[in-house]
């Protein structure tokens, strides 16, 4: 069930080249690509049909080393942050302290306000709402970014199988709250926001590319008008300037008919006078 519902995107290899100048550019343009055929399928006849494959929300890991964000994620972050709703996570938390980890995680919030990147926001509780749910709430809210560890290995502890880490010192827990807030990840990610999560999608990012590709349509059909009237503009001149010389020749063999029967007129008038002249002589 969780994976029917859930459709998760890696990118291995990001930032481990030496040039990582371009390195967004394959984030941004996957989905910017999601969005476009969405797009062309909303646009088309079988609208009842359409597969959902927008990028909903990103994950972004943060290595653990380091004092916080580095120029790179800063720079892909502002390119994502109008495109998706991005929630920062700490991997491999197991690596530092609980006092490293709380002072990492307010590094990086202050690089995220100086540098004006918006993040994913948790919709506020309803007033409706129990007071667990309010509590799991303020936790979770309290915990971004999250740190989490990850294991595929299978252990035993006191009689109890969990996921963890095992260290020469003792074992990690990845489902304890204590070692990692993977629990509040995965709630948010398939439970409480997964919701929230596309519905801010729909109606603010891919609201703002659909405005973009509607101008850009509107911007090319208006280019392409004003080229065909353009090119259009000379040919109507040679039809309106052969229009008038026709129509100056036709005025032109009115006239010379009006003429020619005036003078068939005369003629005719002539000859009668002349065959009365001719009758009285002849009397």
């Amino acid at each position: 069930k969780f994976f029917n519902r859930l459709t998760i995107v890696d990118t291995p290899g990001f930032g481990d080249a030496v040039n990582c100048e371009d390195s967004w550019k394959v984030c941004t343009n996957y989905i910017d690509e999601q969005f476009r055929q969405y797009f062309t399928d909303e646009s088309g006849l079988n609208r009842r049909n359409i597969q959902d494959n927008r990028v909903h929300c990103c994950l972004y890991f943060v290595p653990p080393w380091g004092h916080s964000l580095r120029q790179m994620d800063l720079e892909l972050m502002k390119r994502l942050h109008r495109k998706v709703n991005i929630v920062v996570v700490i991997a491999k938390a197991d690596t530092l302290t609980a006092s490293e980890v709380q002072r990492l995680k307010r590094n990086i919030l202050d690089d995220i306000r100086e540098n004006d990147i918006q993040m994913y926001e948790f919709p506020e509780c309803g007033s409706d709402e129990d007071e667990d749910f309010k509590e799991q709430d303020r936790e979770m809210k309290a915990s971004i970014p999250f740190a989490v560890v990850g294991s595929n290995t299978t252990l035993e502890v006191a009689g109890k199988k969990v996921r963890g880490r095992q260290y020469p010192w003792g074992v990690v827990d990845v489902e304890n709250p204590k070692h990692s807030d993977f629990i509040k990840l995965r709630t948010m990610l398939i439970s409480t926001h997964m919701q929230d999560l596309k519905d801010v999608t729909e109606d603010v990012h891919y609201e703002n590319f659909r405005a973009q590709c509607i101008s850009q349509i509107s911007q090319h059909a208006f280019r392409e008008r004003g080229k065909l009237k353009r090119d259009s503009t000379p040919y109507e001149a040679d039809i309106s300037e052969t229009d008038r010389l026709l129509f100056e020749k036709d005025e032109e063999i009115r006239r010379m008919q009006d003429m020619l029967r005036q003078m068939q007129e005369k003629l005719k008038d002539s000859a009668q006078d002349n065959k009365k002249h001719d009758s009285i002589i002849d009397v």
